[in-house]
């Protein structure tokens, strides 16, 4: 056997390894779903997550950014600005990763909620990505130890409520919430820096 062919084998083999590998995640994944959304525990609170769920359309957020606007001072205002136009990127990149990877949402069987999405498109959530985005901005701009629990323990339970409402899989919340703090801890420092050099 040649070494051309030796190589060629070998590559073969480490694509099957990570396919079958790809596989396990993915039906991994579509178990937890059915498993989350079925804990019994879970349906007393049946109200709260599709209010949250709502929340998270971006209510909630515009709700805060009013607040700060309205009652806030000039740095209140600065950081409302700066998380604007960091959201906006980061839901950008959203979009893109959405026509990227084109993994289709679960199906809802007999599930409450809603019977329309923006798009079919399930990884990441959306949802997750603005929470996690905003939450990490909110940390960093007031890193009062309660403010800070406040915004997580929210934009986890908006994250949470997708899964159970069944309109993501646990692996596109995962994403979406990594992808919105990693996104903001990198461009939030460079809009304010942009901001600031602009004399707002």
């Amino acid at each position: 056997m040649s070494v051309m062919a030796a190589m060629t084998d070998r590559f073969a083999g480490l694509l099957e390894r990570v396919d079958r590998g790809a596989e396990w995640v993915l039906q991994w994944d579509e178990a937890a779903l059915d498993w989350f959304s079925r804990l019994s525990g879970l349906r007393r609170l049946e109200g709260t997550w599709v209010a949250l769920t709502y929340l998270g359309d971006g209510y909630v957020w515009g709700l805060l950014a009013l607040s700060l606007i309205l009652f806030g001072g000039n740095a209140d205002r600065l950081n409302v600005l700066v998380t604007m136009g960091v959201l906006t990127v980061v839901m950008s990149i959203v979009r893109l990763f959405k026509l990227l990877f084109s993994r289709p949402r679960p199906v809802l069987e007999g599930r409450p909620g809603r019977e329309w999405y923006v798009d079919t498109f399930g990884f990441p959530s959306g949802h997750s990505t603005a929470a996690f985005s905003v939450a990490y901005a909110m940390a960093s701009f007031y890193p009062h130890p309660l403010i800070v629990a406040a915004v997580y323990v929210l934009a986890a339970g908006i994250g949470l409520s997708r899964i159970y409402l069944r309109d993501h899989y646990p692996l596109d919340v995962l994403g979406g919430a990594l992808l919105g703090s990693l996104s903001t801890h990198i461009l939030l420092p460079l809009f304010g820096k942009i901001l600031h050099q602009a004399r707002w």
